[in-house]
């Protein structure tokens, strides 16, 4: 993800949509789509083996995660797992094809969307932006 980076500083507000957020460029008010070169949406890989853990009010849309490696990994030593904020309870994994360009202390991690099934969380979508960046989060 180094191509990912600029000099510019980002700047995001989180903008209530549905059943999450949608960014807006807090220097220029325009949309942020995921293509953005300055940051990656990701969907969180593995959320099936731990939909217990995912119910946890810490991913709800808004909530800032932690982004762990774990080069002792058995299955892929470039592995990053998606822990709620205060490394309670883990949601699952960046994506390997991700994971393996991403450096996770150079990044910070948000939930963004969630998705429901059967009136349970089944899904999580996860802002990556640079560790640098300004995010406006919404008020609790």
């Amino acid at each position: 993800m180094a191509e990912r980076q600029t000099n510019e500083r980002v700047r995001l507000w989180f903008e209530r949509s549905g059943s999450g957020f949608r960014l807006r460029d807090a220097a220029t008010g325009e949309l942020v789509r995921g293509e953005d070169p300055r940051i990656s949406v990701i969907k969180v890989a593995g959320v099936s083996y731990r939909l217990d853990a995912l119910q946890d009010e810490a991913f709800a849309p808004g909530r800032r995660l932690a982004l762990v490696p774990e080069p002792e990994n058995e299955h892929d030593p470039n592995a990053i797992g998606i822990w709620d904020e205060h490394r309670r309870v883990q949601a699952g994994y960046v994506p390997a094809e991700t994971a393996r360009e991403l450096e996770a202390d150079e990044w910070q991690a948000v939930s963004l969307w969630e998705f429901f099934e059967d009136g349970k969380r089944g899904g999580l979508r996860v802002l990556l932006a640079p560790h640098g960046a300004w995010i406006g989060l919404p008020r609790a």
